[in-house]
């Protein structure tokens, strides 16, 4: 934020801090008078900047299949699993504390145009896989404005602006593991509605076992394959 003279000439810049707090506890802090001679309480500086949580909603609408899930190769003979996430909704407010309009103003419009109305962060839901990322979608659904110029002469003015977002995020669980297939096998068997057909009392015909060529290579190495036939018919 910037400090202006009369000519527009630029006195100063100032960083605005932010912390959360509740935004009714933080208004009561700002509002307390500095009193060096008794408890050595400092009034509170402004501009400022707070936010706070203020609800988490299930969302139905984005939830997929609990059987849906992608992997990554761990050792060589293991994989790490990841199910999918439960989506939630997280909602909460910014509240934007300045004595002056020109102050509450500088620090509103630096904020909005991100949003039209929606705002997409990069986040690492897995600390120990990062190349795995995922878009957080964040979204401004108001924006509301209160004065209290109008109280007593000897009360401190605040001006107040108040964003309210939802952030649309994913919460997932524990991290299986599974191991790697290295053999699938196939198996061909004849049925002609009344008996089992085949040299097999089950009817089975032909086995097909497919494995990688070599057997012990890297999942993440390129590789072929071997088909093995094995008829049971003569």
């Amino acid at each position: 934020m910037l400090r202006k003279d009369a000519s527009g000439n630029v006195i100063s810049q100032v960083r605005v801090p932010l912390s959360y707090a509740p935004k009714d506890k933080y208004l009561e802090r700002i509002r307390t008078q500095g009193d060096l001679e008794n408890d050595q309480t400092i009034a509170l500086k402004l501009p400022r900047l707070s936010f706070e949580m203020t609800s988490i909603q299930y969302d139905g609408t984005r939830q997929v299949a609990k059987t849906n899930k992608f992997s990554r190769v761990d050792t060589n003979t293991n994989k790490k699993v990841f199910y999918a996430g439960v989506p939630y909704n997280i909602y909460f407010t910014l509240s934007i504390y300045a004595k002056t309009q020109d102050d509450a103003l500088q620090i509103y419009e630096q904020i909005i145009p991100y949003f039209n109305p929606q705002y997409s962060l990069t986040m690492k839901p897995f600390t120990d896989y990062p190349d795995i990322q995922e878009d957080i979608p964040l979204t401004i659904l108001a924006s509301t404005f209160t004065d209290d110029f109008e109280g007593p002469v000897e009360s401190r003015r605040t001006i107040i602006y108040s964003l309210d977002f939802e952030m649309k995020a994913m919460f997932y669980g524990p991290i299986g593991d599974s191991s790697i297939i290295r053999e699938i096998q196939t198996n061909y068997y004849i049925w002609d509605g009344v008996q089992n057909i085949g040299t097999d009392s089950d009817g089975l015909t032909t086995t097909i076992t497919i494995t990688p060529d070599p057997l012990n290579v890297s999942p993440d190495s390129d590789y072929g394959f071997t088909t093995t036939w094995t008829d049971y018919i003569g």
